[in-house]
């Protein structure tokens, strides 16, 4: 019987899925870049790269899936992150939890993904035709948990105006986690797609030590990693994210009003942690 064919340079594709602990995970894992570079080459979404207009790309391809212009721009986006990667053997991971795409709350979006298979098959013919061994992991936590936090960033970042109990009524079809992962192993398949628990995350100070698993590092090199240093992208308080919705309400230039939202985000103390009576700001 013939030798089974050569797999292609590892590469893992971590999308994210926001509000899963990324922006943690991407922080550890620069702090320790160097210290990992003879086995893993990183790419995490950092100002003035490639990876910035990959996430952009990924979240207006989702928004309008039939767009085949936006396919395009998602293709070349990744093909130019893709042209950054130095030569060698070492597995390469790209993390981005944008390239899932726009989150319920976002742009309109009420589903859980419904683009993400379409637009995992765009990067996979890119990465195949670069002699690459593609895998796609993403990262999950209980719906419970999640859905207030996706509310709240939506209010934070994407200038979502509707209140909780709103959102919840929009997305109160929203299948769970197993549907996202069968149909991105029906476009993918099986062995090529990892859902991952945020829970079943066991140290807090070293955050991603599944992905890093599956990226082939023992337990004793990443015990070995200096811990994370403090929190990232916390979620703001009652009142602060109450503050933000009813602003997001307004006319106001979008660069003004994310000035605002950075500056509610600093001065949080300023806002109690009950939500402002009605007929107020």
């Amino acid at each position: 019987m013939p030798d089974a064919a050569p797999k292609g340079r590892p590469l893992i594709l971590h999308l994210g899925v926001q509000k899963t602990g990324t922006t943690s995970l991407q922080r550890f894992l620069k702090h320790s870049a160097a210290a990992l570079s003879d086995v893993l080459i990183l790419r995490t979404p950092e100002e003035g790269t490639p990876m910035r207009p990959l996430g952009r790309a990924a979240v207006a391809c989702s928004l309008s899936p039939g767009d085949k212009d936006l396919r395009v721009a998602l293709r070349i986006a990744f093909e130019e992150v893709l042209d950054t990667l130095p030569a060698g053997p070492q597995t390469v991971l790209v993390s981005h939890e944008n390239m899932a795409g726009a989150m319920p709350g976002n742009g309109g979006e009420t589903a859980l993904y419904p683009a993400l298979p379409r637009m995992l098959k765009v990067l996979d013919r890119v990465a195949q035709a670069r002699g690459f061994d593609p895998r796609y992991v993403f990262y999950t936590r209980g719906m419970e948990a999640w859905l207030p936090s996706v509310w709240a960033q939506a209010v934070r970042t994407d200038g979502y105006t509707r209140t909780l109990s709103q959102f919840r009524a929009e997305v109160a079809d929203l299948p769970a986690w197993e549907d996202l992962l069968d149909r991105l192993t029906a476009a993918l398949g099986a062995d090529r797609v990892t859902r991952l628990r945020l829970e079943d995350e066991t140290d807090p100070d070293r955050p991603g030590r599944q992905l890093l698993g599956l990226a082939g590092l023992d337990p004793a090199r990443i015990d070995a990693l200096p811990p994370l240093e403090g929190r990232a992208m916390e979620r703001l308080n009652g009142g602060s994210t109450e503050f933000l919705r009813r602003l997001n309400g307004l006319a106001l230039n979008p660069h003004a009003r994310d000035r605002v939202a950075d500056l509610v985000a600093r001065v949080q103390p300023l806002f109690t942690a009950e939500a402002p009576s009605e007929g107020t700001l």
